[in-house]
């Protein structure tokens, strides 16, 4: 990741990494809300990174949208690549353009309120934590959503105890760059949170988790399939697997 001088630029306390995934127009809108999110809270050293990766060949107006609002404004950092991977890929090449003191990231869909990020934001610093993550109390996101989380949770406490967090998933996440450059992520698709708690976990980091409220989605459909919860638990186990042989 970044060291945090990229291109001369001073280093911010906070970088706040937006994965836009296919946003398209409503980027906008979620931009403007994640800005009065954090002037209201007093958050005013900070950059936006808004990640617009793209598979070629799509209509996707993502990438010329992320590139369109830095453009405008000097605080918005534009990543917008041909796509490698799914959304830990996508995370990773966020995080690695962030170069801030303390770096969050959030999806850009709107389930996840922006005025979240000013709340980890200011648990990390006032308790003096590692990292901060979110954990949903209401979701609005449907039963077979709910039912996945819940059985992926379950697994990840069978799996890797002794975490004091959970709702692995749950986002936005904050962390020390300290913390952050401590970790070897190289998730490319969903398993890339659960990687990150994984890690805070061997690294023994200070965890602390802020209640919210997730939202449902408008205007396109989940990008989890039923297929996920396999996947998940598939990389679960391949990763306690690979704990095991390290150890």
């Amino acid at each position: 990741m970044s060291d945090g001088t990229d291109n001369g630029r001073m280093q911010p306390n906070l970088s706040v990494v937006i994965l836009c995934y296919r946003a398209g127009e409503s980027t906008r809108s979620f931009v403007e809300r994640m800005i009065t999110a954090l002037v209201i809270n007093d958050i005013n050293d900070y950059e936006l990174v808004l990640v617009g990766n793209y598979h070629q060949g799509t209509d996707d107006a993502t990438p010329s949208v992320v590139q369109s609002l830095a453009t405008e404004n000097p605080r918005i950092i534009a990543v917008t690549m041909p796509k490698l991977g799914m959304m830990g890929w996508d995370m990773r090449s966020g995080l690695n353009k962030a170069g801030g003191k303390y770096v969050a990231v959030i999806d850009g869909d709107g389930q996840m309120p922006a005025e979240d990020v000013a709340k980890v934001y200011k648990k990390i610093i006032t308790e003096n934590l590692d990292l901060v993550k979110t954990i949903r109390i209401v979701r609005g996101d449907g039963a077979w959503r709910k039912f996945i989380s819940h059985v992926y949770n379950m697994f990840f406490k069978l799996l890797f105890p002794g975490l004091n967090a959970t709702d692995i998933n749950a986002k936005p996440k904050i962390l020390r760059r300290e913390s952050l450059l401590q970790m070897k992520l190289t998730a490319n698709d969903w398993f890339i949170d659960a990687e990150i708690m994984i890690q805070a976990r061997r690294l023994k980091l200070r965890i602390g988790e802020v209640p919210t409220n997730f939202l449902g989605l408008t205007g396109r459909k989940s990008f989890v399939k039923p297929k996920a919860i396999f996947e998940f638990i598939e990389n679960l186990l391949r990763y306690r697997l690979k704990e095991w042989m390290n150890k």
